[in-house]
C-alpha cells in the first residue's frame, strides 16, 4: 500500500507542478497581450492626432481664398480680363 500512496503523491505532485506552470505562463502571456494593447492604443491616439492635423491641412489647402492667393503670389496668376475671355461654343 505504501508503494501506491507514494505513486498516487508523486503523481499528484507532477500535477500540481504543471498546474503552477501553466498558470505562470498564462500570466506571462497575459502580461504580453496588455503591453501590445497599450502599444497599440499609443498608436491609435497619434494616428488620431496626425488625422485631426490632415484634415485641417486639406480646409486650408482647400479654402478658394488659400487657392487663389497661392496662385497670384507663387505662380503669378491673375483673372484675365473681359476683353481677354473668349467664350466657344460646340
Amino acid at each position: 500500500m505504501m508503494a501506491r500512496q507514494r505513486t498516487e503523491i508523486i503523481l499528484l505532485a507532477l500535477v500540481v507542478m504543471a498546474s503552477a506552470l501553466a498558470v505562470v505562463y498564462a500570466k506571462h502571456h497575459s502580461r504580453g497581450l496588455f503591453v501590445e494593447l497599450q502599444t497599440m492604443q499609443r498608436d491609435r491616439d497619434r494616428m488620431e492626432v496626425e488625422w485631426g492635423r490632415l484634415q485641417l491641412e486639406l480646409a486650408t489647402l482647400a479654402n478658394p481664398g488659400y487657392v487663389e492667393r497661392i496662385a497670384r503670389e507663387k505662380r503669378d496668376m491673375r483673372v484675365p480680363d473681359p476683353d481677354e475671355v473668349r467664350i466657344l461654343w460646340k
